[in-house]
């Protein structure tokens, strides 16, 4: 947890600090001083009598009682000075910014271990070891530059990667983005992204705190606690975008179920950020262009009115916008017939408004007062104008400043042209503007906030279920696959309901049962996993002769242990299922089914548990969720059963953590019923 003396010390050290700014130490000791830092300073060197006009100590035994330490030495020496400091020198915060630790080898990881122990003793803060360091408004103790100037209505930036902050400041430094405080929280040996987080969270105070947080993470060490406190900030009133590295499918747990290969971290964690309200965002790019996002008026509709002069960059922002699922909507009418007739002949308003390389200051004001008060259907506007070198465009930027202020509506600038009109776009953000360089950036980072729900507040009531049954059938069973009838029993205690279902090894058997079924039927393997890859899946049985000939086909198959067989339905194939991530919450998954789960890729994910409306916006967010409603002469199917067993699956897991992996594939839906036809259940006692 941070405390007083990492965000406001009285005194520093820098233990390692040098003459020789290219080095970490002293040109972490430079930006000290240069920052203006008010308090007691000290410089720890064996070799200087005085660094940077400091006089300097040969040893940190001969200090006073000091605040912070920071240290930029060679990770053996670490532990002995921190140990002095933190049980001599009433030291509390440490800053260690050497590599050499847990991110390098066993013993490193070792040493890193001890050194946390000590300060963990003496109830200290440790950021660190192997980062760049912290800045905020009484210090700038990093080793980089740029420094950003220190604005409380800017943006705090967490960072997994000392690298990567600075390339984030930079860029955004260069768009108008402005900071406050930067946490490189390096291998996050104490103190995390998640501690940051809770102490921003617990102590904020909207007079004085940054209304904007951005994160970049490489672990996510504790999920419940970023859930708690990113969902708590939202509520505040604070938005926060994040970028979470190293989540792709390749880096997810190996997995045998079609969830389970579906699953990956990348879905689990764009499950978490949307439960916590979080924007998702896929790289340092889009991290700024959201932040910029969140500095201009709030987007309240998707209808988007596109001004430009480039037609092509139209053209991409259009595309951009209308994939993310925003609208840019058709403007017609006397309305748009009166505003043609103050732009040169060729102009266009039919959405995109382009109004030509020669446009003026004039028109691009006369466009946005139409789209601000008689186009009532537009939402907001992005205008797009860069130049060719032909003119200066300072008239048409101080057009936009003035419209920006005055507007109800949002307006997004993006101002390409960063060579031709470099000093009029300086005088733009100067002015406090932030510039959007890129069309198709600021598109996708568009629809991403607009796609970012308000955190899930609502008390989640889980539905009525059999529970003690539930807590029966996964207490009797050992890790792995339930046997179809556990699985059934499950089915039948979490009330979801299952097709008629035969399971028998012996053919005789089988065949008498079949008689009380009405044809056609469906016969199924039992033992391979995936039955539809073995071929393993017979359709349209419509006699006891043809069910005799397909028992024996069906046990030849390699691993075959029964035959399973059941009435031939016909609906929409859809699909639930259930993933579970070590330290995560459950994903619940939701789409269509059958083997279109793979080859669309079209599913919905979200944490258990599950609400109503997070159930209804999972099913809403699917590109086929027309065919749910009905097309043409297909039936829908009933959308508020297939919520509920939505509902019943993330209340499932609830009662039974030990289920990891889940298939309900396929989910037969018509518009009365819907029934589980395949379900597979594994338990894994292992995974946290």
């Amino acid at each position: 947890m941070l405390n007083k003396e990492i965000l406001s010390p009285q005194s520093i050290v820098v233990v390692g600090a040098s003459n020789d700014v290219k080095k970490p130490g002293g040109k972490m000791l430079k930006n000290i001083l240069d920052g203006g830092f008010k308090g007691d300073l000290f410089v720890i060197n064996l070799k200087e009598e005085k660094v940077q006009g400091i006089a300097t100590h040969a040893s940190v035994k001969s200090l006073p009682e000091t605040d912070l330490a920071i240290l930029a030495i060679p990770a053996p020496y670490c532990l002995e000075v921190v140990t002095i400091l933190a049980q001599q020198k009433r030291t509390r915060a440490f800053i260690i910014i050497s590599a050499g630790f847990g991110e390098a080898d066993p013993a490193g990881a070792a040493l890193e271990k001890q050194i946390t122990d000590v300060v963990n003793s003496v109830n200290g803060c440790l950021i660190g070891p192997n980062c760049i360091g912290v800045i905020t408004q009484n210090y700038k103790g990093v080793f980089t530059s740029p420094i950003p100037t220190f604005d409380p209505g800017g943006c705090d930036l967490i960072s997994g990667s000392g690298a990567t902050a600075v390339f984030i400041i930079e860029a955004g430094m260069a768009l108008g983005v402005t900071f406050a405080n930067v946490f490189s929280v390096g291998n996050g040996a104490q103190t995390s992204t998640e501690d940051i987080l809770e102490y921003m969270d617990l102590h904020f105070d909207p007079s004085r705190d940054a209304p904007v947080k951005l994160l970049y993470l490489e672990t996510i060490k504790d999920p419940a606690k970023l859930q708690k406190h990113a969902t708590s900030l939202r509520k505040k009133g604070v938005k926060i975008a994040a970028i979470k590295a190293g989540s792709t499918a390749e880096g997810s747990r190996a997995a045998t179920s079609h969830t389970g290969a579906l699953a990956s971290s990348d879905m689990t964690v764009r499950a978490l950020f949307q439960k916590a309200g979080i924007v998702y965002c896929s790289s340092r790019e889009e991290l700024l262009s959201v932040a910029s996002i969140f500095k201009y008026k709030p987007l309240q509709g998707k209808n988007i009115a596109i001004i430009t002069h480039a037609g092509g960059s139209a053209v991409m922002l259009a595309d951009a916008l209308a994939n993310g699922g925003l609208n840019i909507p058709p403007i017609q009418g006397p309305d748009a017939e009166k505003l043609k007739t103050y732009l040169h002949p060729g102009s266009s308003v039919a959405n995109p408004i382009d109004f030509l390389a020669t446009g003026t200051a004039e028109q691009l004001g006369i466009i946005i007062d139409y789209c601000e008060h008689k186009f009532d259907h537009i939402d907001a506007m992005v205008v797009v104008f860069g130049s060719p070198g032909l003119f200066d465009v300072e008239h048409v930027y101080n057009v936009l400043r003035v419209k920006l202020d005055l507007c109800k509506k949002p307006i997004f600038p993006v101002l390409p042209s960063v060579i031709n009109a470099q000093k009029e776009i300086q005088s733009f953000i100067a002015q406090g503007h932030i510039n959007f360089p890129d069309e198709v950036v600021l598109g996708k980072a568009l629809t991403q906030v607009y796609k970012t729900p308000q955190p899930a507040s609502e008390e989640v009531r889980l539905p009525a279920m059999d529970s003690e049954s539930i807590r029966a059938i996964i207490d009797r069973n050992k890790d792995g696959y339930l046997n179809i009838k556990d699985t059934e029993a499950l089915m039948y205690a979490a009330k979801i309901p299952q097709i008629t279902t035969l399971v028998e090894n012996q053919k005789d058997v089988l065949l008498s049962e079949v008689k009380k079924l009405d044809f056609p039927v469906v016969m199924k393997v039992v033992g391979p996993l995936h039955k539809t890859d073995a071929k393993g899946v017979l359709l349209n049985i419509t006699s006891l002769e043809e069910a005799s000939e397909a028992f024996d086909q069906l046990m030849r198959i390699e691993a075959a242990t029964a035959v399973m067989v059941q009435p031939q339905l016909t609906g929409l194939e859809l699909f639930v299922g259930v993933s579970k991530e070590p330290y995560f919450p459950h994903t619940i998954l939701c789409g269509l089914g059958g083997i279109f789960i793979e080859i669309l890729n079209d599913f919905a994910a979200g944490l258990a548990p599950i609400s109503e409306r997070e159930a209804k916006a999972m099913l809403r967010s699917l590109r086929g969720y027309k065919l749910l409603l009905g097309v043409r002469s297909t039936e829908g199917i009933d959308e508020t059963v297939f919520i509920d067993i939505i509902k019943r699956i993330a209340g499932l897991v609830q009662i039974a953590p030990e289920i990891t992996e889940m298939d309900i594939n396929p989910l037969i839906g018509t518009n009365t019923t819907l029934l589980a036809v395949d379900v597979r259940v594994k338990i894994d006692r292992s995974i946290p």
